[in-house]
């Protein structure tokens, strides 16, 4: 007896599926989620790939965005406890780890995140051993060093997402004062995603007109408009949101999609991401910071030697040095 789908579709020729631009996501809590979310509705991979020791909540996150199917244009979505279903991705994003928990630094979880990182590492490289990494973690600068060194990958595949999102709180709180879009902000948060992380004041400007030139002690600690409190509202915004709301998830998820559609078509925008900083700006030791960078197809393929003030400069190896102190205690 004929099935249904017999007896409407008509077979003519065999096709193989071919993964052009398959993304992977490592680890489906709220950031992990919210980064497949704006893949899918961006449509920027043909193939999304989920993984993550809940198989239930897993095969739960799956059907839901199946469910939606019919408002976007869906690419093929799977999910595995099993790191086989990352295989041949262009881009392996790794939120896995243990949450930042209410008035914990990023620095404390470092040790917590290594053991996981270990096991995480080798399995990406077992099945994607080109792909490009993306590390959102917490901390994640030293969990970026970490992933490097464990895969050997060379420096422009290893990426931490960074101050990529510290720099767009950056802008949308200029933005806010100034009553103009974030878009037309322009500014860079350096250095740290963290509390040492370095805003850099003498490159801020509004359709190239630099703040700075408006007013001289922007930023200082005798700026009569308290400039400064727009850099501590960026530091503290991850804090307060985790207090009322228990984590971080939409804009950290919207900033890793950000670098997900530069990379895969080879926009060469240019993203303040975690890169290895030795032999720039007076760092001597194998940190992760971020600068600015542009990114391709192969990943990191320049940086921007962005002019610094001696006090910026200052403040980037002192944010190194914070890092380094707890990095060269890691046991790898």
């Amino acid at each position: 007896m004929a099935t249904v789908r017999d007896q409407l579709v008509r077979h003519i020729a065999a096709e193989e599926p071919r993964c052009h631009n398959k993304v992977s996501i490592v680890g489906c809590g709220s950031v992990g989620m919210a980064c497949a979310l704006g893949v899918l509705t961006k449509g920027l991979a043909d193939e999304l790939a989920l993984v993550d020791m809940d198989g239930d909540k897993l095969q739960g996150e799956l059907m839901d965005l199946q469910h939606g199917s019919a408002f976007i244009r869906m690419p093929h979505v799977v999910c595995s406890t099993d790191y086989k279903v990352t295989a041949h991705s262009k881009i392996v994003v790794i939120t896995a780890g243990a949450r930042q928990e209410k008035g914990e630094s990023r620095l404390n979880l470092v040790q917590r995140n290594v053991t996981i990182f270990k096991l995480v590492i080798a399995s990406i490289l077992k099945h994607s051993p080109r792909c490009k990494l993306i590390v959102v973690s917490n901390p994640v600068d030293i969990l970026t060093y970490v992933a490097w060194k464990l895969s050997a990958f060379p420096r422009n595949r290893v990426i931490g997402s960074g101050c990529n999102l510290d720099t767009a709180r950056f802008r949308f709180l200029m933005g806010q004062r100034l009553g103009i879009h974030a878009d037309s902000c322009h500014g860079w948060v350096l250095g740290e995603h963290g509390d040492s992380s370095v805003p850099v004041w003498s490159g801020v400007n509004v359709a190239g007109v630099p703040l700075k030139e408006l007013n001289s002690a922007l930023g200082t600690s005798h700026d009569p408009e308290r400039w400064g409190d727009v850099h501590k509202d960026v530091v503290a915004s991850a804090y307060q949101i985790i207090k009322m709301k228990g984590y971080t998830s939409w804009a950290i998820g919207l900033s890793v999609v950000d670098l997900i559609e530069t990379i895969l078509k080879n926009l060469r925008r240019t993203h303040p991401v975690s890169t290895i900083i030795k032999g720039l700006y007076g760092v001597n030791e194998e940190v992760f910071l971020s600068l600015p960078c542009v990114l391709g197809e192969n990943g990191i393929t320049d940086i921007i030697m962005i002019k610094l003030t001696p006090e910026e400069e200052a403040q980037m190896r002192k944010s190194a040095e914070t890092l380094w102190e707890i990095q060269k205690e890691l046991k790898l």
